[in-house]
């Protein structure tokens, strides 16, 4: 006797097929799990055993064998729970109808009761692209899986929902495809509520208009923290591609809300300088997403940058660069995406007091070229804009004058970035921090005096052809923000001044 059921694996983000074959044959009773399973895919056997009972089942007499094909590729996590069960009951004519068209993907508590299972949607999309046209699984997992077009999602509380729908059509309906509610576009954090800080919010609206990242060093409580929480406020509404793409990075890391369990806001991670490298940039056995995969399509917000351990910002260079990152491990490798806007914050010394006008700094001039200097060179030329955050006034604070909203901002950055796409289409550039070497010189252009000012500071600096191309870019963003075809001189002196920090704090 011999059956098959359709479902899924997943391994990173990479989800594949598993077809679950399951046959019996004459012997000593005996069950078992083949096709390279992991530990918790062995304990399946129990918790299905426990399960079968609960309904009044047992398993007849003989050899039962469960192979987990392709069986050259491992199988990882609870999730084969739903498909094994499927396929020994079907095995034994419980199940007679035809599964074909059908996928199962679930973890059986003991009572038969389904539980969620982590990254449901690159698995659900993997099923729909391969002609499955069914799925059933964890009602707590349907909504998620709703958003996927051209498949029927059938979430269930308890294997015996399942069960009766086979046999009698009844006890389950489709999930209705999920649509996010207008107020989940919606941010808290507005501009509106920031006093002051005129030159650090048109800062952060070139950075926002380009996608470049940016780090403010000021004082403890200048507002370094409200500037960067209110970012999300100020960036383009995130479409469904970028939608789906980070709702499968936060399934796979099992962070999805199962009440909105699509991705509607860019995400904002604000990571502690506790973290380690593997909680930053991801890692494990079975490698997780980190902090900067989650923050994909969004804004990654490090506080206490020189806080942070240096080889654990060392980390960050090569994702920072290419935009996604490569965890590599005995059972394999496996890319996570993780284009990110980098916003980082830091004092300007220990005590936080060098250069304010209104205090006195405590520490020595040795003391704050070692704090300064716990950040690399190298990390700092992959950050396009650097900015002090001065004190706020007491006039801004006392009088309270009305300052722009974030909807006005967002309006001009939105111009900008549609100024980009225009200019990148049929690319996988998305924005000016991401233009490439190969086209930098054509899409940047210069007027004679910007490159004459941009010669001139070349020299006098002493920039890095890293720096040289970052500023090219930055510059490539203020002129969007004008509507400007070419990069004026103005455009390239504010891309200019938002690189000389690291001269002013670093050359100690």
């Amino acid at each position: 006797m011999f059956s098959k059921v359709n479902s899924a694996g997943l391994f990173g983000l990479n989800a594949f097929m598993v077809t679950v074959e399951a046959s019996v044959s004459p012997g000593q009773p005996s069950f078992d799990v083949v096709g390279m399973p992991d530990v918790a895919v062995q304990e399946s056997k129990a918790r299905i055993r426990a399960v079968l009972g609960q309904l009044g089942l047992v398993l007849p007499g003989g050899k039962f064998t469960v192979n987990l094909a392709p069986a050259s590729v491992r199988k990882t996590g609870a999730m084969f729970d739903l498909p094994i069960t499927a396929a020994l009951l079907k095995l034994n004519n419980i199940i007679m109808a035809e599964l074909d068209d059908a996928a199962f993907i679930g973890e059986l508590s003991l009572d038969g009761a389904l539980a969620p299972v982590n990254g449901v949607l690159s698995m659900v999309i993997e099923a729909a692209k391969n002609g499955i046209k069914r799925v059933f699984l964890p009602k707590a997992n349907a909504k998620e899986a709703s958003v996927v077009e051209g498949i029927a999602v059938y979430g269930a509380e308890h294997i015996s929902q399942i069960i009766d729908h086979l046999r009698k059509g009844t006890g389950l309906s489709p999930e209705p495809p999920y649509i996010p509610s207008d107020n989940s576009f919606m941010t808290r954090e507005d501009f509106a509520h920031v006093m002051g800080q005129y030159s650090a919010k048109k800062a952060i609206e070139v950075a926002a208009a380009g996608s470049h990242n940016i780090l403010m060093i000021g004082s403890p409580g200048s507002g370094k923290s409200m500037l960067a929480k209110c970012i999300p406020s100020i960036l383009p509404r995130i479409s469904f591609e970028e939608s789906i793409e980070t709702t499968q990075i936060h399934s796979v890391a099992g962070i999805i809300d199962p009440r909105e369990p699509l991705v509607t806001r860019r995400p904002f991670r604000a990571v502690s300088h506790t973290a380690s490298g593997v909680g930053l940039v991801g890692g494990g056995s079975v490698p997780k997403p980190g902090e900067i995969s989650l923050a994909h399509n969004g804004v990654l917000f490090l506080d206490e940058l020189p806080e942070f351990e240096r080889k654990v910002l060392e980390t960050l260079r090569q994702p920072l660069e290419n935009g996604d990152i490569t965890i590599s491990r005995a059972s394999g490798s496996v890319n996570y995406p993780c284009d990110v806007m980098l916003v980082a914050a830091m004092n300007p010394c220990p005590c936080g007091n060098y250069r304010n006008p209104n205090k006195r700094c405590a520490c020595t001039k040795k003391q704050i070229s070692t704090y300064l200097h716990k950040i690399s060179q190298p990390v700092l030329d992959r950050i396009d804009i650097h900015i002090e955050v001065d004190p706020v006034k007491f006039d801004d604070l006392s009088e309270r004058p009305p300052q722009e909203p974030s909807a006005a901002i967002a309006e001009r950055v939105q111009r900008a970035r549609d100024i980009q796409a225009e200019r990148f289409k049929g690319t996988s550039i998305k924005s000016n921090s991401r233009i490439t070497s190969d086209i930098i010189a054509d899409v940047c252009r210069l007027s004679p005096v910007a490159s004459e000012t941009l010669r001139l500071a070349f020299d006098k600096l002493g920039l890095s052809a890293r720096a040289y191309d970052r500023i090219l870019k930055v510059a490539r963003t203020c002129a969007d923000l004008d509507g400007s075809a070419d990069i004026e001189r103005k455009h390239i002196s504010t891309a200019i001044s938002f690189r000389n920090l690291d001269r002013k704090y670093w050359d100690l």
